[in-house]
């Protein structure tokens, strides 16, 4: 059996994602990393992390990523950075021959998502992106019962983003500017802007945004010198009683888009980072019925509606249980899609094209909201780029 060798770049934090790819019983080892944090600082917001250099005692760890991708017998590289350097590492990556798992979002600019898939289509190395909640077991359930035709042909999607965690993981570090992540409509809601692509069946060709920056520019900041503390914590709440927040905050903290989809169905996503509880809420409507999450992971629920009656008294209801791992249960099985895919040419909900229209929902949802609310359409991306990258990269 051929063993994979793995590399990752940016070992901490998001990082630790990848560190379930290293299955030498099934040919898959982690031998390199690459971040520019020295040894024993990678795990500095979760002291009972351990580092990488603990963790993989057998593989080296070096600071410049360009190092890791010089190694020939690395065939596998994870790409787990900031969403700034994404587009530099991926291109290089693609370049070297690797098979590349990108972190979303794809990049922070429309522009840098073309140049991406371009550089894939040309050097046919393999190219997935870790869009997780494409797996989430919620997010399956309602694709099924849309599969379905139990609801109709689905006609507006509505999502709810509550994210009482905002402050604490995107308003203490590098998320907080744009020049790092374009904003948070791109940065946290590519998630859910895909996922509402990959259910209604389409994509958005022309989008609207309001959002501004309500609460946050009004907190204590931190000293520019001293580094951020991105650790979730649930006593930082009302988020005027915080201390410690980006001496630079220039991203919106909630933010709305209206969004016109290529099939003639429309859809809304609504993002708040300073509520007092956390959750995903959907809702599908169909020429049949409506279809609507209650709760996004563990102990949720899918109900169901296909005659009139109250929002209390569903016709159907899905109680799905738990199920382990992180991000309610998808980060195993899309890092085993992801070898599955490089090995074995299998399918995979997450797609290439499917990330950079999520990214253009962001990228121009910003540009409306920060240039008086104006429609934008989006540019449409080459035939034989989407004909590539829908037929599971093959020729």
């Amino acid at each position: 059996m051929k063993t994979h060798k793995i590399g990752i770049i940016g070992v901490h934090g998001r990082g630790r994602h990848a560190y379930q790819a290293h299955l030498p019983e099934k040919g898959f080892e982690i031998v390199m990393g690459a971040d520019p944090l020295p040894p024993g600082k990678h795990n500095f917001h979760n002291p009972d992390f351990k580092p990488f250099e603990q963790t993989f005692p057998n593989a080296s760890l070096v600071t410049d990523y360009r190092e890791l991708l010089a190694n020939k017998d690395i065939d596998i590289v994870f790409i787990m950075s900031p969403d700034f350097c994404h587009e530099e590492q991926v291109v290089a990556a693609l370049e070297a021959g690797k098979a590349v798992y990108l972190e979303k979002p794809m990049a922070i600019t429309l522009e840098g998502c073309d140049r991406i898939l371009r550089t894939a289509y040309r050097t046919k190395s393999k190219l997935f992106i870790g869009h997780n909640m494409r797996y989430f077991p919620v997010i399956l359930k309602m694709k099924e019962v849309i599969d379905s035709g139990i609801i109709g042909d689905i006609q507006c999607g509505w999502c709810r983003h509550f994210v009482n965690y905002g402050g604490d993981a995107y308003f203490h570090d590098w998320h907080s500017e744009q020049k790092n992540t374009c904003g948070l409509l791109l940065q946290k809601g590519a998630h859910d802007i895909d996922v509402m692509h990959w259910l209604m069946g389409s994509v958005t060709r022309r989008v609207v945004g309001m959002g501004m920056l309500s609460i946050y520019d009004k907190c204590a900041r931190r000293p520019a010198d001293e580094a951020g503390c991105a650790a979730w914590d649930e006593n930082n709440f009302p988020p005027l009683e915080v201390k410690g927040f980006s001496p630079e905050i220039d991203v919106e903290d909630h933010n709305m888009v209206m969004m016109q989809l290529d099939n003639g169905a429309q859809a809304t996503y609504m993002q708040c980072h300073y509520t007092p509880d956390a959750e995903r809420n959907y809702t599908f409507i169909g020429t049949k019925g409506r279809v609507e999450n209650i709760g996004d992971s563990g102990d949720c629920q899918v109900h169901v509606w296909t005659r009139r009656g109250p929002r209390s008294t569903p016709d159907i209801v899905y109680n799905l249980k738990p199920v382990s791992g992180g991000h309610g249960g998808a980060d195993a099985p899309i890092v085993m899609n992801f070898l599955d895919f490089v090995t074995k040419n299998a399918p995979t909900n997450a797609n290439p094209v499917g990330a950079r229209d999520a990214v253009a929902v962001g990228v121009l949802g910003h540009y409306s909201m920060r240039n008086g609310n104006i429609p934008q359409d989006i540019p449409r991306l080459e035939p034989e780029l989407i004909n590539y990258f829908l037929n599971n990269q093959q020729d």
